[in-house]
């Protein structure tokens, strides 16, 4: 029997980028609904945020209500370029980027490719840290408009549109670019020495610039803010204060450099998306690898904890251990505590070139000299950053987390099984941070008084995560990109994750208060303390956090399941 074939009476909709913010406006919504906990910390990001952002604004103000034609230029080229950097960089070591709207969720949609970039594009200019900086930026328009009148703010205006724009799209196109780069086992060592090497800049600009401003040579600041104002870091921030100094035909140039940026990086994001938010990244061919001896049992356990038990303890370990080493998503935040533990100490310990006198014996002039109280703050913070990934350790399990529910895993095994796996690979790090300070400030001594820091902080900051984990955790958005994040959970992950660092550096400020009162009796106590402190304090966060987790398994386990 034939079936009668017609016609649809209205030809489909087109989809636009207003449906991508529509929805992305409702899906918000529905991820606050009868969560009220959740539109607290929302609506506290947002004040922090505009606070944040109305003290720039008035930096970026100053010059032109100052009348300083002087400083614009150099606010406008450093600022904007700080600006574009922080976008750049931020997302991979840090915050991550916005994925309220998976684009996993439209993979069976005909749409074209052009549709949803320009759709997503979209729907990530409809963020609380775009506003905050829109806010912030306006303050070169004010600038622009007291020392050029209304044409340099006109200019000033389209500057900074098209350099949000660059913001949003510089973040999106790199953590995309380098999602696909964490998912290939192959170049992940090249993905971790690139982020290290892009953060590790910011340490010699701000060196430069520092060292600039203490011998007020305002000449070479104003050239190099030119030069920056001329890339893409800073020509949409420069555009206004250059038609406010009688060149029109710079600003134009630098507004075209900017939407050639923009395009560019477009491009780029746009042949990264599918695979790196999708998963259709394709791989080389497979070879085949003979495991451990031992049979099927022993063939799960990695060669890294080939030590452990072959019970429900190691169990626990080698799974987290695996998840660890093959979980793009993971393996981004290992990157983060290798990248923020190399430059933290460098900047902090490393960043004068002044000879400093030390006990009436001076240090040798051709390597900045760092005293062990500052040491020992700067491995503090190296180690609370480590252990602070496991604040929502729970929550990259997601639904998967229910086998361990059903199994009836113990709290307290659970808790310790992941502190074992994790430091299995940050401990390692750790180590070699504090070999490689001593090595570069040329203090062997002090190798005790760094890694006794580093692992009583680290120590500390697993204790007070796991409460943190326990109590707070939430979901991830099912993707593989390691770099997304519900809007939603985007300012939880924000206060809890400076909630657990505030916590950890105070239960381990006793470590620094020690450095600073023994002198050098410290140097030899410090490695044995620390270690100890850090071991007891982890154990006795596991202890205590693990009766807590074996009443709470149902409900952290619907905290973490992504709701769909």
């Amino acid at each position: 029997m034939a079936v009668p074939v017609t016609t649809p009476d209205r030809p489909a909709r087109r989809v636009g980028a207003r449906h991508f913010v529509r929805l992305k406006l409702r899906v918000m919504g529905n991820n606050f609904r009868g969560q009220g906990w959740r539109i607290a910390l929302f609506v506290v990001g947002v004040l922090f945020g505009l606070w944040v952002a109305a003290g720039a604004f008035f930096a970026l103000a100053a010059p032109g209500l100052a009348g300083e034609p002087r400083f614009a230029l150099l606010t406008a080229a450093f600022g904007g370029g700080l600006l574009v950097l922080g976008w750049l960089l931020l997302p991979l070591v840090f915050f991550g980027v916005d994925e309220t709207l998976d684009p996993a969720r439209f993979a069976l949609l005909p749409l074209p490719r052009r549709t949803l970039v320009t759709g997503l594009f979209a729907a990530a200019l409809v963020s609380v840290p775009l506003l905050a900086t829109l806010v912030a930026v306006a303050g070169l328009v004010v600038t622009a408009g007291a020392l050029g009148g209304w044409a340099a703010a006109l200019v000033s205006v389209l500057g900074i549109v098209g350099g949000l724009l660059l913001c949003v799209a510089a973040a999106r196109a790199v953590t995309s670019a380098f999602a696909t780069m964490l998912r290939s086992r192959r170049v992940r060592d090249l993905a971790a020495v690139l982020l290290a090497v892009l953060a590790a800049l910011l340490g010699p600009l701000q060196i430069a610039v520092l060292a600039a401003v203490r011998h007020a040579d305002w000449d070479r600041l104003t050239g190099a803010a030119r030069v920056i104002g001329w890339t893409p870091l800073g020509a949409p921030w420069t555009a206004g204060v250059e038609v406010a100094e009688g060149r029109p035909w710079a600003a134009l140039v630098k507004l075209l450099i900017t939407v050639a940026a923009l395009g560019a990086l477009l491009f780029w994001w746009s042949r990264t998306l599918e695979s790196a938010m999708v998963g259709t990244a394709t791989a080389g061919p497979s070879r085949q690898r003979r495991g451990p001896a031992g049979g099927p049992v022993a063939q799960l356990f990695p060669r890294a904890v080939g030590w452990a038990r072959r019970d429900r303890f190691g169990a626990l370990v080698a799974r987290e251990c695996r998840y660890w080493w093959r979980d793009a998503r993971r393996r981004a935040n290992l990157i983060t505590i290798a990248v923020v533990g190399v430059f933290v100490p460098v900047m902090v310990n490393l960043g004068g070139s002044r000879l400093v006198e030390d006990g009436g014996q001076a240090f040798d002039g051709t390597v900045p000299y760092s005293s062990p109280v500052r040491l020992s703050l700067s491995m503090l913070f190296v180690g609370v950053v480590a252990s602070v990934t496991l604040a929502n350790q729970f929550g990259f399990d997601g639904s998967a987390y229910a086998a361990n529910v059903v199994a009836g895993v113990p709290g307290r095994l659970e808790l310790r099984a992941r502190m074992t796996a994790f430091a299995v690979y940050v401990v390692p790090i750790l180590v070699a941070v504090a070999i490689i300070l001593a090595t570069l400030l040329g203090r062997p001594a002090w190798l005790g008084v760094m890694a006794g820091t580093l692992f009583a902080a680290y120590g500390v900051g697993l204790a007070i995560n796991a409460f943190v984990a326990v109590l707070g955790g939430y979901a991830l958005p099912e993707t593989s990109n390691p770099f997304a994040m519900n809007s939603g959970a985007g300012a939880a992950k924000g206060l809890l994750t400076l909630l657990s660092m505030v916590a950890s550096a105070l239960v381990a400020v006793p470590m620094v208060l020690a450095a600073a009162l023994l002198g050098g009796a410290w140097l030899w106590l410090a490695l044995p303390v620390g270690l100890a402190y850090g071991v007891g304090a982890a154990l006795l966060g596991a202890y205590l956090a693990g009766d807590v987790l074996d009443r709470r398994q149902p409900e952290l386990l619907s905290a973490v399941t992504p709701r769909r």
